[in-house]
């Protein structure tokens, strides 16, 4: 296996394992918010971040004892994340023929930005928290920037050592 190839496939499994992990975190809301509320709280309960953390746990935590059917909404965003991670399996297997998929990921960490920064103040989301949430677009596209140049660099059949 030539070293793009390499650098491609590298770059690729970190950013599905990313999104694999982040689709199955949308599962388990309620008990990952109440272990983030303890871990918060062991560092400082008076921190902004502690109110923000506890008082999403209180609501979802609220909203799966009376309106447990809610969750169904995450369960389907869960699952969008792992079809998404499976889109890259063919980029991984061939990435020159596959290189849409690349750039439709980069279209999709650049969606972020604007979905957290418009929709996030909309729904009284933090700004600190909003920013987070633009990270995961931000250091998303990274490993698919540095795949989507290897690709480019087989595709004129060079290599980062010519």
């Amino acid at each position: 296996m030539n070293d793009e190839l390499r650098r491609i496939r590298w770059c690729l499994g970190l950013f599905m394992v990313g999104l694999a992990l982040s689709g199955i975190t949308a599962f388990p809301l309620v008990h990952e918010t109440e272990w983030l509320v303890a871990v918060v709280g062991y560092f400082g309960a008076a921190t902004v971040l502690y109110a923000w953390v506890h008082h999403v746990h209180e609501a979802l935590a609220a909203t799966a004892e009376q309106y447990p059917f809610l969750a169904y909404g995450t369960d389907w965003l869960a699952f969008a994340h792992l079809v998404l991670t499976a889109t890259f399996i063919g980029p991984w297997r061939d990435p020159v023929r596959n290189k849409w998929v690349i750039q439709f990921g980069l279209i999709a960490c650049a969606g972020v930005l604007p979905l957290a920064l418009i929709a996030g103040p909309i729904r009284g989301i933090p700004l600190f928290w909003r920013l987070g949430d633009c990270s995961f677009g931000v250091f998303g596209a990274i490993p698919l920037l540095i795949a989507l140049n290897a690709v480019k660099r087989m595709e004129g059949g060079t290599s980062a050592a010519d």
